[in-house]
Parts: C-alpha cells; sequence; structure tokens
C-alpha cells in the first residue's frame, strides 16, 4: 500500500534509535518493551530476551520466539531447549552457562515467518544485543538468523561448518566506537535435526567445532 515504505523506514529509524540509546542488557530489554514500531508486539505474551550470564564466551541466536518460548518469554524453551541442553552437554558445556537469544523479540502471529519489514526493524535490537553482550563468538541456529544477521539469502545447512564474519553497522555501536569484530558459525536449528541422519552428523560436526574454538578462547 501506497505510504507503507516510508512508514517502514521510519520504524527502522526508531529501532536503531532505542537500540542505541541502551547502555545495558537490562537496558535494551526495557526499550524492546516498550517498542511501539512493530505491530508484533501487540499480539505477542511476551518480549522474548537474552537469557544467560552476562559475559559468557558463546551466544545462541535463534529463530523468532515459538509457542512455548512466547508463552514462558524465555529463548531455547520447550523441545528445542531440551535439544539445546543436549547438544552442548555433549561436549561438556552446561546451556545455564550460554547466552541464549531470539532473532526477533516477539512471536508473528500463529507462528508465522515474519515478513521482511518485520525483521528489518528488529534487527538493530539484536545486533545491539551482540555489541552488549559481547560474547567471543555467536552461533546462528536457524535460518532466518542466517538470513537476517548475515545478510545471506541461503540456509543454515549451505552455510554451516565454518566461523564466519558476523557485519554490525556502526551505528549499533557507541558513539564513536567500531563495533566488535566478531565470528559466527551457521547451524540447523535443533528442531530441524529430526529431519535426516545427515543433519544430524553435520551438527555433531559443528558441536565439535564449537568445543575446539571455546577451548580456545576461555
Amino acid at each position: 500500500p501506497r505510504g507503507s515504505a516510508p512508514l517502514v523506514e521510519q520504524a527502522v529509524a526508531a529501532a536503531r534509535e532505542a537500540a542505541r540509546g541502551a547502555r545495558t542488557l537490562a537496558d535494551l530489554h526495557a526499550a524492546i518493551r516498550a517498542f511501539e514500531g512493530c505491530s508484533l508486539r501487540e499480539t505477542a505474551t511476551h518480549s522474548v530476551f537474552v537469557a544467560g550470564p552476562e559475559g559468557a564466551p558463546l551466544m545462541l541466536v535463534g529463530e523468532a520466539p515459538d509457542a512455548d518460548e512466547d508463552r514462558g518469554g524465555q529463548p531455547f524453551a520447550g523441545e528445542s531447549g531440551a535439544l539445546v541442553t543436549a547438544m552442548f552437554g555433549s561436549i561438556g558445556i552446561n546451556q545455564a552457562s550460554l547466552l541464549r537469544a531470539p532473532v526477533i523479540p516477539w512471536r508473528p502471529p500463529g507462528g508465522r515467518p515474519p515478513s521482511v519489514a518485520e525483521t528489518r526493524i528488529c534487527l538493530p535490537f539484536i545486533q545491539r544485543a551482540i555489541v552488549l553482550a559481547r560474547p567471543a563468538r555467536v552461533v546462528l541456529m536457524g535460518n532466518l538468523p542466517v538470513s537476517i544477521l548475515l545478510d545471506q539469502r541461503t540456509t543454515a545447512a549451505r552455510m554451516r561448518g565454518r566461523w564466519r564474519d558476523l557485519p554490525l553497522p556502526p551505528d549499533c555501536a557507541d558513539d564513536g566506537a567500531t563495533p566488535p569484530t566478531i565470528q559466527a558459525l551457521p547451524m540447523r536449528h535443533p528442531l530441524q535435526l529430526r529431519a535426516s541422519a545427515t543433519a544430524r552428523r553435520d551438527a555433531w560436526k559443528d558441536m565439535l567445532l564449537i568445543r575446539e574454538t571455546i577451548g580456545n578462547i576461555l
């Protein structure tokens, strides 16, 4: 519809401003809860944000919140959370020691895919969360975080297997600062591992890469 593009640009600019104004993760969570520029907030039960200990070396970024995550307000809840616990437990990492976040903070109605406009509006929030959390590495679990944060119109299965530079724009860092250089590992979302034995084998290879890398930065 006519006039919708300018409205989206205004909402993106407002999200960037709100994200940039947050100096802590708690500030950012408050800004997300108060943000009125995305209609997803009106239909979601909770604004799902970063969970886990600040200063953790590894941050997991997952898909848009599902019904369990929206209901409880916690990322990687329900079955996906149980799978993450098992996956990282297999390499000696407790899920409670990880930072965890959805790539967008609100569940789209009925679990539909978010629109391009919705992901553009939400992008400054997850980028600022990464900057404020300062993880050594990020794991992108699922197609949506891979496409949004790496700006790649492809799948996690095609991008997996190695660490990749995660681009962060200057306006998501503090005034005058250079955004940190962070590497991200694309992986299938845990719920996608039911698809095939190949998916599970690839996930195990990715977990071994994480263990090797995290062992070097702890």
